[in-house]
């Protein structure tokens, strides 16, 4: 007797939907997967059709992404040029590492759509996406050689042996580590480990390359190497570079364009020398560097250039870039290293047309590059910096309670559109000062 037959229960019949249909699902899948559409954005409309984006290789588009009541990224459209050197910069909580993981598929925003190269990949999972990421602590196999480690993402798509050997000798000439191709991670230093990671995320061509932070864990030298190394890099391999860092430095000496994030909005898109020189707001032009803020009212108009009386302090000359009228309010951002500061009062032929300020040295800090000065003049404290292009044993020095002139011309001064009284507390204030309120 067949016992096997016997107590054998039939399993239940299924009915099975074709591998075909599954696949006309969503074609843009290529077969590996189906979408799934949250109901509230089933009937959501796109807002922009994918022709429109031929000249736009990277988009978001009035992205949006909460966690709770909390709202990461508030309505964000970004548009990223295909091999452009593109950071998000901000302080920690802006959303500029939310963002990234849109990006990469590792999150999913709430509204809005995520566009590249022509494609919306928004419900596409991170395995479907030409996008790799490099992260702040390497991730790398700790029990696998550097070689091994490259090869890692070749040999999971299954690419020829030939094709592998070829592919991970190349990018290693390319950082220069095919001496320590048989190393393990923990024979590394820090920005060699870096190097592996970047090479890694590298070796098979995705079309983006994320970097959350790479270089926080690295000391100050081995960071201002890295940041070389990584502008090599990306002039070697010309693909689209998207760059998350708080550290202003890093962004502003690397970058194309920089987009400087603060509460889940962007508050100014441009050129690292745009940003720095013309912020659009009080947040961009506290947080990146440092600055002096005078408000006023403008009591003159003489061409260009207009006059702004400014409570507790002195009357400043400025250039009237925003076209104000008499009687407007201005907000006036001056930089540190604009402003100059001697014994003497500027000779005549630096013109009649500076501002020139007497005033009383309350703090210096010398800091090799340049001395740092501020100086009270009415009831306002200004920051100024000294650059040391040439440096006398014997020369005057300018110390604490001189009296000396600070004095800048009209047009190094920028009027800031969008001021926020709350972004004063971004600016270095002297160290008397701190904990004094």
């Amino acid at each position: 007797m067949n016992w096997r037959k016997l107590y054998h229960k039939p399993a239940p019949v299924f009915k099975c939907i074709p591998r075909t249909k599954i696949l006309s699902i969503d074609k843009t899948a290529r077969n590996l997967y189906t979408t799934r559409v949250r109901p509230e954005q089933a009937t959501q409309p796109k807002r922009r059709e994918v022709q429109a984006l031929s000249n736009e290789f990277l988009v978001f588009d009035h992205v949006t992404k909460r966690f709770g009541a909390l709202t990461a990224v508030n309505d964000v459209t970004v548009t990223i040029k295909k091999g452009e050197f593109f950071s998000l910069l901000g302080p920690s909580g802006c959303g500029k590492t939310t963002l990234l993981r849109m990006l990469g598929g590792f999150e999913r925003p709430d509204s809005g759509r995520i566009y590249l190269d022509g494609k919306d990949i928004t419900d596409a999972p991170p395995n479907l996406r030409r996008v790799h990421t490099v992260f702040q602590n390497y991730a790398l196999f700790p029990t696998m050689t550097i070689w091994d480690n490259i090869a890692f993402s070749l040999r999971l798509a299954k690419k020829p042996k030939a094709e592998v050997e070829e592919s991970v000798d190349a990018i290693l000439q390319m950082i220069q580590m095919g001496d320590h191709a048989w190393k393990y991670p923990s024979q590394l230093s820090g920005g060699q480990k870096q190097r592996v990671a970047i090479a890694r995320a590298l070796v098979d061509h995705p079309q983006v390359l994320l970097l959350d932070e790479p270089l926080a864990a690295l000391d100050l030298k081995l960071r201002q190497h890295m940041l070389l190394e990584l502008d090599t890099i990306h002039d070697q391999v010309g693909i689209t570079f998207m760059y998350v860092t708080h550290d202003q430095g890093e962004a502003m000496s690397l970058s194309d364009r920089i987009a400087v994030m603060n509460r889940g909005k962007v508050e100014q898109i441009d050129t690292p020398a745009k940003i720095y020189e013309a912020p659009v707001s009080s947040f961009v032009a506290a947080f990146i560097g440092d600055t002096n803020f005078f408000d006023g009212e403008i009591v003159s108009i003489e061409g260009d250039y207009c006059t702004i009386s400014c409570p507790g302090f002195a009357s400043i000359k400025a250039f009237n870039d925003k076209n104000l009228a008499v009687g407007q309010k201005v907000h006036l951002s001056v930089r540190p290293e604009k402003i100059r500061v001697t014994l003497n009062p500027p000779p005549p032929e630096k013109g009649a047309g500076i501002n020139v300020f007497q005033s009383t040295v309350t703090d210096v800090i010398y800091q090799g590059v340049y001395t740092k000065y501020w100086l009270k003049s009415g009831d306002r404290s200004v920051s100024a910096l000294k650059p040391h292009s040439r440096f006398l044993l014997d020369q005057e020095t300018i110390t604490w309670n001189d009296t000396a002139y600070m004095w800048w011309h009209p047009d190094d001064g920028y009027m800031i559109e969008n001021f926020s009284a709350l972004d004063e507390s971004l600016i270095q204030a002297p160290p008397q000062a701190k904990g004094s309120d």
